[in-house]
């Protein structure tokens, strides 16, 4: 089946005919949700400022709704599908409704945590509905193992996409704040009804921008190191940092001798601590030696 531009895309009806043929019926085990509005995930795609030049992966796509959307805009995409199913269906999806760009589409059948390489040119755009039950490690696995990547937009439930771009001092600024933000600069890029998706989910969804900062973390610690020390400080959020980095340090007055050489407060807690603050910390590990 040929389609024009204007029809190419999935609506409703087309998605619930396409899992009825293939038996699929959306997994809680898996975070499945199918986007069935053509207008958001052209809005997505849209917000991404994706372009004719950029190489995109989609993790995640399901019955092929984004990555259909995608593919009228970008040069090319990669989607990546763990599903047996749904990864054996989309090329025919693509090929049925965009045949004129069925050659600037690959899909890799896989675990997007396992993923190390990917097929044609180095990605320049990560653009997904994530799972919900997988959306950090997801993010944060992609954004290490593809250093292209420069833009990011993902979809993920509102409650994770207000940590993701939380800032120092917010009471949900944690672990993924300051992850996210040792790639990228983080922010929140818009809201997303639950009726936009099959089955509607029983919470709402938002999109979170990230955008690979232009010049890494300034620091002498490698990321293992500071993120070992972000693990430690939010591990017991409600300690001050001097006793939530005990562990990590060997003793609480290791701690304080590192949090004083960093030049931050052994009394102050992860939450208010920005990732360059962390990276200082990870530097001064054995500063009591």
């Amino acid at each position: 089946m040929s389609s024009t531009e204007h029809d190419a895309l999935l609506g409703p009806a087309d998605i619930r005919e396409l899992a009825a043929t293939l038996g699929v019926r959306p997994t809680k085990q898996r975070g499945q949700n199918f986007v069935i509005d053509a207008n958001t995930v052209r809005r997505i795609v849209r917000t991404a400022d994706v372009g004719p030049d950029d190489v995109v992966v989609e993790v995640g796509p399901g019955l092929g709704s984004l990555t259909l959307a995608l593919l009228e805009t970008a040069a090319h995409v990669t989607a990546v599908e763990i599903d047996d199913v749904l990864a054996g269906a989309l090329p025919a999806t693509v090929e049925a409704r965009l045949p004129q760009r069925k050659d600037a589409f690959d899909l890799v059948h896989s675990d997007a945590m396992q993923v190390r390489e990917l097929p044609g040119p180095a990605p320049t755009a990560l653009v997904a509905n994530l799972p919900y039950n997988v959306a950090v490690p997801v993010l944060l696995h992609m954004l290490d193992t593809f250093p292209s990547i420069e833009r990011t937009l993902v979809m993920v439930q509102a409650e994770v996409a207000d940590r993701l771009a939380a800032a120092p001092g917010s009471k949900v600024y944690g672990v993924p704040s300051v992850k996210a933000n040792w790639y990228a600069d983080v922010k929140r890029a818009g809201a997303i009804g639950r009726n936009v998706f099959w089955p509607a989910p029983n919470v709402d969804s938002g999109l979170v921008s990230l955008v690979r900062r232009a010049e890494p973390v300034a620091t002498t610690a490698s990321k293992r190191e500071v993120f070992a020390v972000v693990d430690a400080a939010f591990a017991q959020r409600r300690k001050t940092l001097r006793a939530a980095l005990s562990g990590w340090a060997g003793s609480a007055a290791a701690a304080e001798a590192a949090l004083v050489a960093a030049g931050v407060s052994p009394q102050a807690r992860g939450e208010s601590l920005t990732v360059e603050e962390f990276a200082r910390i990870a530097e001064h590990k054995g500063a009591a030696a």
